[in-house]
C-alpha cells in the first residue's frame, strides 16, 4: 500500500448508465457495454461444462438427494412452493423453481440438473469479472474467474443442486451494482439473492450498517489521501437497501401461513439455530470460517503470496506511475461483508460448511490476485502455481478433515453407492436393507439416479457404536445391512495429536466416528461381503447368514430350472 500517484488518489466508479471499468493509463474511462459481459459469460460456461463433463451423468449426492432434488421435483409435479415428499426446512424457492423450470422444457435428468447449476455458476464468474474490472482491471479480473472457478469448493458446486451458488452469483453481482453505483440493479440483485438462501440477506444489510456509520469516518484518509467511504448516499437511499428484505419475510410469511412454521420445522429449527447459541461453540466456529476463507484446500497460498507481496514495493506501469490497487473504500467494503458473513453463519447453521462462504471467498480471492499483480513481477508464475494446486487438491485429498462436496471426492461417494445399490438389487432384489440416511433415500426414490425400483429398507440415524447395538436388537427386521463413509476424514490426520478436537467436535460440530464393517459384521451376525475404499471413501455390504443361505439356494434353484 506504498505511495501512488495524484491521479490516483480518488477513485470514482462509474455513474453513466453504460459498465466502465477503472482508469486506464492514459487516465480515461473505458466504457464497455453489455455485450462484453455475454461474450465472458459464453466463454466461462463453455469451460466450466468442458471441465465438468465427466460429473453431469452422476446421480445426485447427500444433500441433494435429501431434500434439494426432492423439493423441486414436488414443485414441477404439483407447483407448491413448499415440498411435501420431505420435511421443509423453510429454504426459499428460487433454486427449486430454477430447476423445475429447466425440467420442464427439457427432461427430469440429472445431465440437465448439473448443466442448469453449471449455468448458474457462470454467471457466478461473469458477475465476479464485471466486479473485478471495475476495481481493478482486466489482467487481475481474468486471474481471479480462473483461480475461483478451479478453487476446489467453487468447482465441486459447480455441478451440485445446491443454494450457495445462486446466492453466490447474486450477490456478487449485486456488488458490482454497488460499486457501479446502480441503485435499482443493486437493490434488485440483493432482493433476489436472499430468496435463493435467507442468509444472503447478510450482504445488504452488513452495508446498511457500513452506510450508516459512514458519518463516523467523515474527513479521515488514508495515507495516500483515499477516503475511507465508497461514497456518500442520503439517508433515503441508505435505508432503500432495507427493501432486499422484503421479498424474504414475504417467503417466511407464506411458509407460516402454509405450515404453521415461519422457519422450518422445529428440529431443523432446533439444529440450526437454538443448538448454535453458545459462546464457545460461535468462537470456534468463527476460527473455521476464517480458515474456510483464507487456507482451506491451498487458498492459503493465495493468501501468502499477498502477504508477501505487501513487503514489495509496488511495481511500475509502462507511463511509470505505480501499478493501481484496489481503492482503500472498496476493500472495507469487501471487509465488511466478508466480516458480516462470516459471524452470522458462525451463529446460525448446525453444519459448518465451506460452501456456505462461496458468496465471499471470490473477494478475498479477488484482493490477494490484485495485491500480487501489483507487487510481484513474475505475478503470474504465482498464479499459475496456486490454480495448479487447486488442481491438484480436487483429486488428492488433504491430510485434514474436509466434506466430500469441497472436492472431487463426491464423486468417488457417489460412484461407490450407485455400485452398491446395483449390487442390492442383482443379489438382494427382496431384502430389506439396514442403512442409514441418505442411502435409505438413495434406496427407495428412484428418481435420485441410483435404482430402477425403490427397495426396502429399515433406517438407523447413523453408524456408531450405539446405532448398531441397537439395531442387534430387531435383527428380524432387516436382512442385509449397508454400510457407508458418513463422516470421511484423512488417513493420516496431520492434527492428530489434538486430543481435544475430536471432543470438542462431537459437542458442537456433530462429529462421530463410524464403526470399522468388520465389527459391525461380528456385533450384527453377519459378514462382510463386499467392501471397496476410495481414497477413503468406502461401502461395505454386511449379509446376515441366513439370507447369504437363501439367496444361494435360489440361484441353485434357478440354474436348475434353466438346465434340467
Amino acid at each position: 500500500m506504498s505511495g501512488d500517484s495524484p491521479r490516483q488518489r480518488e477513485w470514482k466508479p462509474p455513474e453513466s448508465s453504460s459498465f466502465r471499468s477503472p482508469l486506464n493509463q492514459a487516465g480515461t474511462a473505458l466504457a464497455v457495454g453489455w455485450l462484453p459481459c455475454l461474450f465472458a459469460y459464453a466463454l466461462i460456461f463453455t469451460f466450466l461444462f468442458a471441465t465438468h463433463a465427466a460429473l453431469l451423468r452422476l446421480p445426485y449426492f447427500w444433500d441433494e438427494a435429501g431434500y434439494f432434488i426432492p423439493a423441486a421435483r414436488d414443485l414441477l409435479l404439483t407447483g407448491s412452493l413448499v415440498p411435501h415428499t420431505t420435511l421443509s426446512n423453510a429454504h426459499p424457492p428460487l433454486v427449486m423453481l430454477w430447476l423445475a423450470f429447466w425440467w420442464k422444457i427439457s427432461a427430469f435428468t440429472p445431465a440437465v440438473t448439473r448443466t442448469a447449476m453449471l449455468m448458474v455458476a457462470a454467471f457466478a464468474l461473469a458477475g465476479l469479472w464485471r466486479l473485478a474490472r471495475d476495481v481493478a482491471n482486466e489482467a487481475v479480473a481474468a486471474a481471479t474467474v480462473l483461480c475461483t472457478a478451479i478453487y476446489p469448493v467453487f468447482f465441486a458446486q459447480s455441478s451440485l443442486a445446491h443454494l450457495d451458488m445462486m446466492a453466490a452469483a447474486l450477490t456478487l453481482w449485486g456488488l458490482a451494482m454497488y460499486v457501479e453505483r446502480r441503485p435499482v440493479a443493486t437493490i434488485l440483485f440483493f432482493a433476489l439473492a436472499p430468496l435463493a438462501k435467507e442468509t444472503a440477506i447478510v450482504t445488504p444489510m452488513a452495508l446498511l450498517v457500513w452506510e450508516l456509520l459512514g458519518p463516523l469516518l467523515k474527513g479521515v484518509r488514508t495515507r495516500q489521501g483515499e477516503n475511507l467511504c465508497l461514497y456518500r448516499r442520503s439517508r433515503g437511499q441508505t435505508f432503500s437497501l432495507l427493501l432486499c428484505l422484503m421479498p424474504l419475510l414475504l417467503w417466511f410469511g407464506y411458509h407460516h401461513h402454509r405450515t404453521g412454521f415461519y422457519f422450518g420445522n422445529p428440529e431443523y429449527l432446533r439444529y440450526n439455530l437454538q443448538a448454535t447459541l453458545n459462546p464457545l461453540r460461535i468462537v470456534l466456529a468463527i476460527l473455521v470460517r476464517l480458515w474456510h476463507v483464507l487456507g482451506y484446500l491451498d487458498l492459503f497460498l493465495l493468501v501468502c503470496g499477498a502477504w508477501y507481496a505487501m513487503t514489495r514495493p509496488p511495481l511500475p506501469e509502462g507511463d511509470g506511475t505505480p501499478r493501481r490497487r484496489i481503492p482503500v473504500s472498496v476493500q472495507l467494503v469487501f471487509a465488511v461483508v466478508l466480516g458480516g458473513n462470516i459471524v452470522a453463519e458462525s451463529v446460525l447453521g448446525g453444519a459448518v460448511l465451506a460452501r456456505y462462504m462461496l458468496p465471499v471467498v471470490p473477494l478475498v480471492i479477488l484482493v490477494c490476485v490484485s495485491t500480487i499483480r501489483r507487487r510481484l513481477r513474475r505475478w503470474t508464475w504465482w498464479i499459475a502455481f496456486t490454480c495448479a494446486a487447486f488442481v491438484v487438491q480436487l483429486f488428492v485429498p488433504p491430510p485434514y478433515r474436509i466434506a466430500p462436496e469441497d472436492t472431487l471426492l463426491y464423486r468417488d461417494y457417489v460412484v461407490l453407492h450407485k455400485i452398491a445399490a446395483d449390487e442390492l438389487a442383482t443379489r438382494y432384489p427382496h431384502a430389506r436393507v439396514l442403512t442409514a440416511w441418505p442411502a435409505s433415500d438413495e434406496l427407495t426414490r428412484p428418481f435420485l439416479g441410483y435404482v430402477t425400483q425403490p427397495q426396502a429398507v429399515v433406517r438407523i440415524e447413523n453408524f456408531s457404536p450405539l446405532e448398531i447395538e441397537r439395531a442387534t436388537q430387531a435383527t428380524d427386521q432387516f436382512d442385509i445391512v449397508f454400510l457407508f463413509t458418513t463422516k470421511w476424514k484423512p488417513g493420516r490426520p496431520l492434527l492428530r495429536w489434538l486430543p481435544f478436537g475430536k471432543a470438542l467436535q462431537e459437542r458442537f460440530f456433530d462429529y462421530r466416528e463410524d464403526l470399522s464393517p468388520q465389527l459391525a459384521a461380528t456385533i450384527l451376525g453377519g459378514r462382510v461381503v463386499r467392501y471397496l475404499d476410495r481414497n477413503n471413501e468406502w461401502i461395505a455390504i454386511i449379509a446376515i447368514d441366513k439370507v447369504e443361505n437363501a439367496a444361494a439356494h435360489d440361484r441353485s434353484m434357478a440354474t436348475l430350472s434353466v438346465n434340467p
